[in-house]
């Protein structure tokens, strides 16, 4: 069987963690940060589990992570 490609954008956007949660990062960080507060600036820094409704597409899409 011939090997699955990898999805280039899914592979800069996703991790996998050691227990096989796929973790993302936050939108709306990259422009229009002056009418942002700090604290939720902040907060957009941190990475996330994503949801349990788009695991499977994502695992799909970055087969070898």
């Amino acid at each position: 069987m011939p090997k699955i490609k990898t999805h280039s954008g899914a592979k800069k956007r996703f991790k996998l963690s050691k227990n096989g949660k796929v973790i993302r990062a936050h939108a709306n960080k990259s422009h229009i940060l002056n009418k942002k507060t700090r604290k939720r600036k902040r907060g957009l820094r941190q990475t996330v589990v994503a949801d349990q409704t788009n695991v499977n597409q994502v695992k799909r899409l970055i087969p070898y992570k």
